[in-house]
């Protein structure tokens, strides 16, 4: 079982920058592709940005195209946390963000608890 526990949201202006924060429960980079989702009422959730696991890619990394060149993935391992870093953000990044865990093999899913990004003026 992996826990993932997000943290970082909160309501910034357009054109300011977040960081999000996803804390994992043990050492889970090697086997699982890290990702972040976002999801507004009434729609699907959709992958904002994946970094794929050290065992299968050695950290390749994907991102939405709405968020390239303005979002980055990336990870710690020491403190087994994964970051999104958020600039030049717009209204429409406005959403709940989830931090979610695969695993490389066996695809099972693990998803953090959700945080709040609210870009506003």
């Amino acid at each position: 079982q992996v826990q993932l526990v997000e943290s970082g949201g909160g309501l910034v202006q357009p054109g300011g920058s977040l960081r999000l924060s996803c804390a994992a429960s043990g050492s889970i980079f090697n086997i699982y592709d890290m990702g972040w989702y976002r999801q507004v009422p009434g729609k699907q959730r959709e992958l904002v940005a994946e970094l794929i696991s050290i065992i299968t890619s050695r950290g390749r990394t994907n991102y939405a195209d709405s968020v390239k060149g303005r979002f980055t993935i990336s990870r710690d391992n020491a403190k087994n946390t994964v970051y999104l870093q958020m600039n030049s953000l717009k209204p429409e990044d406005t959403a709940v963000y989830y931090c979610n865990a695969r695993h490389a093999v066996v695809r099972t899913d693990y998803w953090g608890q959700g945080t709040q990004v609210t870009v506003s003026s």
